[in-house]
């Protein structure tokens, strides 16, 4: 790998990683840490080009942020570990799962999609008019290119077609907001093409995870428990 990813970690026990959203980093999952470290030996990763992990010369596309977490941990000597994945972090976990099966244990995807297609209607909007301002101040700024790539992760990426989910063969539970920026159907979509996958609802919004943390929490470590 062309970089060295920054991450935090605590706890023992079996390793699980997370990963975070678009323009984040590990910080996301504070309302996590405690309680999975009590359990796991938690890993928090900054994502190629987020946080304090430096961009790199690599694609800045999901397949590569898949590619840089099988290096992360072949560098840490983890063989096979949990993911837990939120938005374009869970987008980069399914890509995982399907690339990388023998490293895949128990799979968590939070607010994930397949393609541009499953966000809501106004969250595209939203996307679509944040992408054509930092397109345009790209051609007068050559510092706008982080913006263009970040946005452009979220009108591009991921592209998975639904078939490839049937490669997918680590116990999955895919967990979303009741009032998420992912279309209910598209997460549906999801959960039921992974053959040993499980459906959760919360109530809340695309943010969950760090909204509703009892909640959230309770589900996920629930799952993994069993």
């Amino acid at each position: 790998m062309d970089i060295d990813l920054f991450y935090t970690e605590k706890g023992e026990g079996e390793p699980i990683i997370f990963l975070h959203g678009n323009g984040e980093n590990g910080g996301y999952f504070v309302n996590q840490v405690d309680a999975f470290a009590e359990r796991y030996h938690v890993y928090l990763l900054d994502t190629r080009g987020h946080g304090k992990s430096p961009r790199g010369d690599a694609p800045f596309i999901i397949s590569q942020f898949a590619d840089d977490l099988a290096a992360f941990m072949d560098e840490k000597k983890i063989a096979k570990a949990h993911v837990l994945g939120f938005s374009d972090g869970g987008n980069i976990a399914l890509v995982f799962a399907i690339r990388y099966p023998e490293k895949t244990d128990k799979l968590i995807l939070n607010g994930a999609n397949l393609d541009f297609e499953g966000l809501t209607e106004d969250c595209k909007d939203w996307i679509n008019g944040a992408y054509s301002k930092a397109l345009e101040r790209y051609r007068t700024d050559p510092a706008a290119l982080r913006d263009v790539e970040m946005i452009g992760l979220m009108v591009n990426d991921p592209n998975i077609p639904p078939a490839e989910l049937a490669k997918i063969s680590a116990p999955t539970l895919v967990i979303a907001g009741t009032n998420d920026l992912i279309r209910r159907e598209h997460t549906e979509l999801i959960a039921a093409g992974i053959k040993n996958s499980r459906l959760v609802f919360i109530e809340g919004d695309h943010f969950i995870a760090h909204d509703a943390p009892e909640k959230f929490n309770a589900a996920t470590l629930k799952f993994l428990s069993e």
